[in-house]
């Protein structure tokens, strides 16, 4: 029986004892009284005034009292209590929902709902009392104060609560909403097939001046959940210098989509005795900037790195000698970039002998 329908019976119930009240009083006075009353005496008017009762209130004619300041539709258990009528009496019910924005529907799937008891345990640590996935959840509880932990994705919410023996309701209003990453070289094309990777981090910084990442390596085309907040994203194209870093403002309810711009390319190089001809194995690699600074290492006959674009020199080292090369690498323009040891050597010990 829903409590409506109990309202409802109550009073039809309150309704027939009155009626029932009034024909048993009419019929004793039709047996009991064979002449008319007489008149009332004249009231004195020197005599107090009595106080005046207090008002009856009508339960069936008062608004409900909220519960919550985000009230819910009204709410029916699922299934009938399965743990008996001593349980039923000493738990209570606790419906939940969630939605990104005060304005939006409810989320049917993708939320992860925990429930911890307000008291620590021996390690000092939050009791988690139960968990559920999904959309809605719905719990029973003794009673006592919880904390309600709402998780969809990255985007999270923490309310407390306190429980009694009766059946409480709750929306969360999670205030989130999402970013779909991609990535594009020169052409304006995405590049979902290439090494490319992104990294979610918040705004502010610990005390060593790092900031909290939120997501790692999350690859082009996803999307991910996140409360409304601006966020400090790193995209790596590669694992050597191709890094992109931009601000990006999540709004509630809304899905933004972030196109990250990589000027790179792809570079593979190659130590060789003559140009287009075979690779020579076992060689050593090191890349420089413009100012000398070593970019990446590597050993083999083909390293192969994605690079920032920008000028570079290789140094390869093979038996015992060296050679050099400068290249340069045009955003998207993958080149294999070739190291001839004729000319290569002969430069270098000119270079040697002038010095």
């Amino acid at each position: 029986m829903t409590f409506t329908r109990f309202l409802k019976g109550a009073a039809l119930a309150i309704m027939i004892g009155v009626s029932s009240v009034a024909m048993v009083a009419s019929a004793g006075f039709a047996q009991t009284v064979d002449a008319p009353m007489p008149p009332a005496a004249k009231p004195d008017p020197n005599a107090p005034v009595a106080e005046p009762e207090e008002e009856i209130i009508n339960l069936l004619d008062r608004e409900p009292e909220p519960l919550f300041s985000d009230i819910l539709a009204p709410y029916a258990p699922a299934t009938a209590a399965t743990h008996g009528v001593s349980n039923g009496l000493r738990q209570g019910a606790l419906y939940l929902m969630a939605k990104l924005t005060q304005d939006s529907t409810p989320l049917d799937d993708g939320l992860i709902w925990r429930i911890y008891s307000e008291t620590t345990n021996s390690d000092g640590r939050l009791e988690l009392v139960a968990t559920s996935e999904g959309g809605d959840a719905e719990f029973r509880l003794d009673p006592g104060t919880y904390l309600i932990h709402t998780a969809y994705g990255f985007a999270q919410a923490t309310n407390r609560i306190v429980i009694g023996k009766e059946v409480l309701s709750k929306m969360v209003t999670l205030n989130a909403g999402g970013i779909k990453f991609n990535a594009s070289l020169k052409d304006g094309d995405n590049i979902n097939h290439e090494p490319i990777s992104f990294d979610v981090y918040g705004m502010t910084f610990d005390a060593r001046g790092e900031r909290d990442k939120i997501a790692s390596n999350v690859k082009p085309g996803s999307i991910i959940r996140l409360s409304a907040n601006t966020y400090h994203v790193v995209s790596r194209y590669g694992d050597v210098n191709a890094v992109v870093r931009a601000d990006i403002q999540v709004l509630p309810g809304k899905l933004t989509e972030a196109t990250v711009l990589h000027k790179a390319a792809d570079i593979t190089l190659k130590l060789v005795n003559e140009r287009g001809g075979e690779a020579i194995a076992n060689t050593t690699w090191s890349v420089l900037s413009p100012g000398g600074d070593i970019v990446v290492e590597a050993t083999g006959a083909f390293p192969d790195f994605v690079l920032a674009a920008g000028e570079y020199e290789a140094i390869a080292r093979n038996n015992g000698r060296t050679y050099l090369q400068k290249f340069e690498v045009s955003s998207g323009d993958d080149n294999e970039v070739e190291v001839v040891t004729t000319t290569s050597e002969l430069a270098s010990q000119q270079g040697t002998s002038s010095n």
